[in-house]
């Protein structure tokens, strides 16, 4: 390069600095022009894992090919016998409990699902799905035994024909809220089995597995990548084992209606506690009364070691446990003996009102409709009369003798 080129350059070099340096500040950004049109879609990205969103019903028979024995456990408990379809006419079969006769009129073709069936009681459904309230074609007659109930030794009742609606015109099946798995009431003009008598749809009859631990198809397609819901929560029992309102206990009858446990929980401390940590779902309590064994995880003694240490009674300990008068048979699902103070469901009240003689007092609404709750508390008439009244196994006691009794029973001198 020449000389006097090099000196050009340098020149012009030297004229850029100078006019950068004696620039101003630079402008705002002026409006931003049309968008582009939209380029060509790139390859797909990884697949992420699958979340629980999306997961279908697969079925109980499906959770049992990998989980066999706990399958056949719960299959002997109560849950998966809360409804049963009847199948190509022939009678259901459970695990402790046999339906040795259908109402009047009626055979096994002539029915489409039976309600209940395992311990206390049995009701049919007809092939449109309405509850059997009366004979085949006919309606009105009040009279009429619809409801099968077992015979239950505790109550001093052999098994036996009842009445539930009877005479009712085209009583709909409403109850697979609780009474099903994978229920859906939505939409509103829905029938399962497209039988008008039933109200909703559902996946499987009965309390199946996935009615606790949620749909199962993408656990059963990636079983150690997606885990099964499991909910300890005494809520998820409180969805069915409730009557609506936590806040009282309702009556019926001189007893407390079933399916309330929740509500009775919910008036003490013992609401703090996971219903699983006494229950074994899975097992259910039936099936280990019919085995010999104990029919709890744990025992009242666990945390109540002093009160089982002393009690105001030399006879009381032998012939009686904790239960007997902390969880008397107060509700009724089938039978009961108001005047006996015996029922065939126990309560989960457990607290004894030592100056407590009665268990339930009456609500008048403002239309003079009135309606029965029960109190808090165990009153006496449960706690101590299921023996302690005519015809019972213990002497008759006086309310008077059955306050000072209970009064500071489990004091130590």
């Amino acid at each position: 390069m020449s000389r006097k080129l090099i000196f050009v350059v340098a020149g012009l070099l030297l004229l850029a600095v100078a006019l950068a340096a004696c620039a101003g500040q630079p402008g705002q950004p002026g409006p931003a022009g049309p968008q582009g049109p939209v380029g060509a879609q790139g390859p797909e990205g990884p697949q992420g894992p699958a979340g629980p969103s999306g997961a279908e019903y697969v079925g109980s028979a499906t959770c049992s090919q990998c989980h066999e024995a706990l399958y056949t456990t719960f299959m002997n408990s109560g849950h998966p016998w809360k409804l049963t379809k009847v199948v190509d006419g022939q009678a259901p079969t459970y695990p402790f409990t046999a339906i040795a006769e259908l109402p009047a009129g009626y055979s096994w073709k002539d029915i489409s699902y039976v309600i209940g069936g395992y311990k206390w009681k049995a009701r049919f459904m007809d092939q449109q799905g309405y509850i059997i309230t009366d004979e085949p074609g006919k309606t009105g007659n009040a009279d009429y035994l619809n409801q099968y109930n077992f015979a239950n030794p505790i109550v001093g009742k052999q098994a036996g024909w009842v009445k539930y609606n009877s005479g009712k015109e085209k009583l709909p099946y409403n109850c697979g809220t609780c009474h099903t798995t994978g229920y859906s009431a939505w939409p509103p003009d829905s029938h399962q089995d497209d039988m008008p008598g039933i109200v909703g749809t559902w996946q499987e009859a009965g309390i199946q597995c996935e009615a606790c631990h949620g749909p199962g198809s993408l656990h059963a397609a990636n079983p150690h990548g997606i885990r099964m819901e499991v909910e300890r929560s005494p809520d998820l029992c409180g969805d069915c084992h409730d009557r609506g309102a936590q806040e009282t206990v309702d009556a019926k009858g001189g007893f407390i209606e079933h399916h309330e446990q929740y509500e009775e929980l919910f008036q003490s401390k013992h609401i703090t506690l996971d219903c699983v940590l006494c229950h074994d779902p899975h097992a259910g309590v039936e099936q280990l009364r019919q085995a010999g064994k104990q029919t709890t995880r744990t025992k009242c003694e666990s945390c109540h070691f002093k009160e089982a240490q002393y009690q105001d009674s030399a006879v009381h300990p032998a012939v009686a446990a904790c239960i007997d008068c902390h969880m008397p048979f107060v509700g009724k699902s089938a039978w009961g003996d108001a005047a006996k103070f015996t029922g065939d469901v126990r309560t989960h009240l457990m607290a004894i009102d030592p100056k407590q003689i009665d268990q339930f007092y009456t609500v008048t609404a403002a239309d003079g409709t009135a309606k029965d709750f029960s109190l808090s508390q165990v009153g006496l008439n449960f706690a101590c009369r299921q023996c302690h009244v005519e015809g019972g196994s213990a002497t008759v006691k006086t309310d008077a003798e059955l306050i000072e009794k209970a009064t500071g029973y489990h004091n130590t001198p």
